[in-house]
């Protein structure tokens, strides 16, 4: 009885822990407020826009314009964590590449309302196309760009149409396998809301992609990475590196893998 006791005890104890989880799970994977750069000066100019949604939520967005008929459009899709200010060591390299830029944050961060989800996420990216294509750019014009999470954003909105190109930095193969990693216990695949499936996203994708991946990322396995890249469909590209960990190191090879990639685009 005792030993019947000890195994209930255990059931009860493990329902209670995915309840749990199936509620707050968007608190594990959304973290608005985390912040892991901080000093990076804006050396780069941008005008600092609102972007309205179609459900009404004001985004906030740095777009940086040299020349929209000239030169391709960037529009980055952030990571999970932190505001725009985070991204700024990154951005800073774009002021010397023939391209503008648009970065928007997400719902829920850097002090925009909301809550994020992947639902809502989608709905962001496409009113940001929207807001760019009122400025008179077409989607052989504009560039997607993902990091980490917003790569799953950037392969969904690049299944609809012909962009220009698409960059994925630390892509996942789905929310669903990412998650595993982390609680190779917990039945995943049954409680997440948010799946945001690349791996079968991709194949549905022709415009030219470039994937870059560290291979001591510890947050996404690096195969991921590789896996993305391998099922992509051509014209594509990779910028793999043995040392970078999760946010990789914008160094003299990444930036020739970008403006590389930028240049076979025109």
């Amino acid at each position: 009885m005792s030993f019947l006791k000890i195994v209930i005890g255990i059931l009860v104890i493990y329902i209670s822990l995915l309840v749990l989880l199936f509620i707050f799970q968007r608190n594990l994977m959304y973290h608005p407020e985390e912040n892991n750069y901080s000093g990076d000066k804006l050396e780069v100019e941008v005008e600092k826009v609102k972007i309205l949604t179609s459900d009404g939520i004001n985004l906030l967005g740095w777009f940086h314009k040299k020349d929209l008929k000239r030169f391709k459009t960037i529009i980055y899709f952030h990571g999970n964590a932190g505001k725009l200010e985070n991204r700024i060591h990154k951005l800073n390299h774009f002021k010397d590449m023939d391209v503008n830029f648009l970065i928007i944050a997400w719902r829920g961060f850097s002090g925009n309302k909301g809550k994020p989800s992947e639902k809502g996420l989608y709905i962001d990216a496409n009113s940001a196309i929207k807001w760019l294509k009122k400025l008179g750019l077409k989607e052989k014009d504009i560039i997607l760009y993902g990091e980490s999470l917003g790569t799953g954003v950037a392969t969904e909105i690049a299944q609809s149409n012909k962009y220009a190109g698409l960059i994925l930095e630390t892509p996942f193969t789905s929310m669903i396998e990412a998650a595993k990693n982390f609680y190779p216990y917990i039945p995943v695949s049954l409680l997440l809301k948010d799946k945001y499936d690349n791996q079968n996203k991709i194949k549905n994708i022709n415009t030219p992609v470039l994937v870059m991946h560290g291979e001591v990322d510890q947050i996404v396995p690096f195969w991921m990475g590789k896996k993305i890249y391998e099922i992509a469909n051509q014209p594509k590209y990779s910028h793999f590196t043995k040392f970078d960990d999760h946010m990789m190191e914008y160094d003299e090879k990444l930036l020739y893998a970008l403006k590389t990639f930028f240049k076979s685009l025109n």
